[in-house]
């Protein structure tokens, strides 16, 4: 909202616009930040080993959206969270 317009329709209503468009791009920033730390907080590095797991393919689809051979490889690598199958 540029200085003409708000001139034109009155400050208050020109600040409530301004207020609007604050909390939308404040609450997009919010949704996106919240997505992205969900991924990082699923990985527990105190739990990535080096254990050795069975060669049997049984895929699971860790929190952070890469596809692991079996849960034992999920564990290994820290994930601490994860759904059977492959990921999309």
């Amino acid at each position: 909202v540029g200085f003409f317009v708000c001139r034109h329709i009155g400050l208050l209503e020109c600040n409530i616009v301004l207020m609007k468009r604050l909390w939308l791009i404040l609450s997009l920033l919010f949704i996106f930040s919240c997505e992205d730390n969900d991924k990082e907080d699923c990985i527990d590095e105190s739990k990535i080993t080096n254990l050795p797991c069975d060669d049997v393919y049984d895929p699971v689809c860790g929190c952070d959206g890469v596809t692991y051979s079996n849960a034992c490889e999920a564990e290994n690598s820290g994930i601490t969270e994860w759904t059977e199958g492959e990921c999309n």
